[in-house]
């Protein structure tokens, strides 16, 4: 079991619950320290005013609620904040969220009493997972929509998803004799005020951005091969006098992986020897930078995952609530640690890597599928006879319209702020549009790598160097071709795709670490 509140939570113990459905627990220490910062609000709220607890909220701030009201406040904010629409979040994601709203609470800066935790930590081990929707926050005040649904199942009300069934909460929680929290001082605004969902959105897109991160590296090498490439371009000589790290490791995993190919050649065996006199050189000197600046392509796209592996890090472990109660200095402090401009930012610098990197899938889809290029395969990796059978051609207009779409989607989000709240909220993050739009383009790219994998493998058939390729590359082709024979006539291709699309998405060849 992982136990949160004891360390840090890392985005591999994200993979491992949301994934490999590994159970949770909550340190004794976490629990002792929220019951303390729940015992000095208590007491320190009882003669002062403060913002949500004895106040309206955001331009309602100014009001003072009655002491007999403040519970029905945290109920109405809850309720009247349950406004999203469109298509529900995905329960992975969902358990994402949850995981790290409950570690936000854990930090003990809340001042939520521990049914809270408790009952939030049941959600997670028992796979409940409340409808959210993905139209709502502006990520601002955090995600105060998608998380005032998450709310709304932990006071018992609306709707879960358990077991594949979607059920009134009410009904599940009396099932599994689970009781709503208890709304005693602020429980409403600490569940609802911060970035929980875009956090958690963002974690499973970084966690799924790797896949494909690794895929197109095993693909652009595979591809080297086919084409006989010079393996000076991605040598440990040339990438080191760069000074970045993510095309130093990239070239090395290229290394790695095409170490025992007998397809890929050294350059002074065949260019450096001397024998060379022609005028013109039939074969090519050096190959499109779709193949030779892999590790120049690839690299930053790795920088930017890892730098968004730490900033997320430093999210999910902070305290992203408004006010901060810090029980230890006997204080309530009022500020803005909701808005989510740090995770909106690496939402959108990880969208346009991915869709870089569908970007070099598709280049080199196209010299794949152009015989005039490449020189060495049939139009379209056609099996068949050509003009009868058309091959991989319908596939190309499927990559190359989501590749489209990518690079229309992946425009920045983080820069569209739009005042509302009565201008309470006058620059927002819209972090959680971000989060949900990288997804979007990762889905895509799984999609336009699927494509690319079927026509890469039809070549090695066409080209019937299965044996020559090197042992990381065999083993790749195997696993691909189990799933989908070798064609020459034309036959449905979207079945085949969608094999291979889940293949990406579920295997766990790990050449570049995050």
């Amino acid at each position: 079991m992982i136990d949160l509140g004891k360390n840090n939570l890392t985005i591999h113990d994200i993979e491992k619950i949301v994934f490999h459905n590994e159970k949770i627990k909550i340190s004794d220490e976490s629990v002792a320290k929220v019951r303390k910062c729940y015992t000095f609000l208590e007491t320190f709220s009882k003669d002062k005013v403060i913002y949500g607890i004895n106040t309206g909220f955001g331009p309602m701030a100014q009001y003072r609620i009655s002491d007999e009201d403040r519970l029905k406040l945290q109920f109405n904010l809850i309720r009247s904040h349950s406004s999203g629409s469109n298509d529900l979040i995905s329960d992975n994601c969902v358990k994402s969220a949850m995981v790290a709203r409950l570690n936000t609470l854990l930090q003990a800066r809340s001042g939520v009493n521990d049914s809270v935790i408790f009952l939030l930590e049941n959600f997670i081990n028992l796979d409940i997972f409340p409808n959210i929707y993905k139209h709502g926050g502006v990520g601002a005040s955090g995600d105060l929509v998608q998380l005032s649904h998450l709310a709304l199942a932990l006071i018992g009300e609306g709707k879960v998803r358990y077991k594949g069934e979607e059920r009134n909460t009410a009904d599940v929680l009396k099932e599994l004799n689970l009781k709503p929290i208890d709304i005693k001082i602020r429980e409403g605004l600490a569940l609802i005020n911060g970035t929980s969902v875009m956090t958690g959105i963002s974690m499973i897109n970084v966690i799924r951005a790797q896949k494909l991160l690794n895929h197109s590296l095993m693909i652009s090498s595979m591809i080297n091969e086919l084409v006989q490439s010079y393996d000076d371009h991605f040598s440990q000589e040339l990438n080191q006098v760069k000074h970045h790290r993510g095309q130093e490791v990239t070239a090395q995993a290229m290394r790695t992986i095409t170490s025992d190919s007998r397809l890929i050649r050294k350059r002074h065996e065949h260019l450096y020897n001397g024998n060379n006199n022609e005028q013109i050189f039939e074969e090519r000197v050096q190959e499109y930078y779709s193949m030779r600046c892999v590790p120049q392509i690839l690299g930053p796209i790795y920088d930017t995952i890892q730098y968004s592996k730490t900033v997320l890090e430093n999210e999910i472990n902070s305290v992203n609530d408004n006010p901060i109660i810090d029980p230890d200095n006997e204080n309530v402090w009022h500020g803005g640690n909701f808005h989510g401009d740090y995770v909106a930012l690496e939402a959108d610098k990880l969208k346009i890597a991915v869709t870089k990197l569908s970007i070099l899938a598709e280049r080199q889809l196209n010299f794949l599928m152009n015989d005039k290029l490449n020189k060495i395969l049939p139009p379209f990796v056609n099996l068949g006879v050509l003009g009868l059978n058309l091959g991989m051609q319908g596939a190309q207009f499927t990559a190359v319209s989501t590749v489209a779409e990518n690079q229309t989607l992946s425009n920045p989000v983080s820069i569209h702020s739009i005042p509302n709240n009565n201008d309470n909220q006058d620059i927002v993050s819209m972090g959680t549009n971000a989060s949900l739009m990288t997804q979007k383009i990762i889905n895509n790219t799984f999609e336009v790598l699927a494509i690319e994998l079927l026509s890469v493998i039809q070549a090695v058939d066409y080209l019937n160097v299965e044996n020559k390729l090197s042992t990381e590359s065999r083993k790749y082709y195997a696993e691909v071709r189990n799933l989908v024979p070798k064609f020459s006539e034309d036959e449905i291709i979207y079945p085949k795709l969608e094999k291979i699309r889940n293949f990406l998405k579920n295997s766990d060849i790990d050449y570049l670490k995050i």
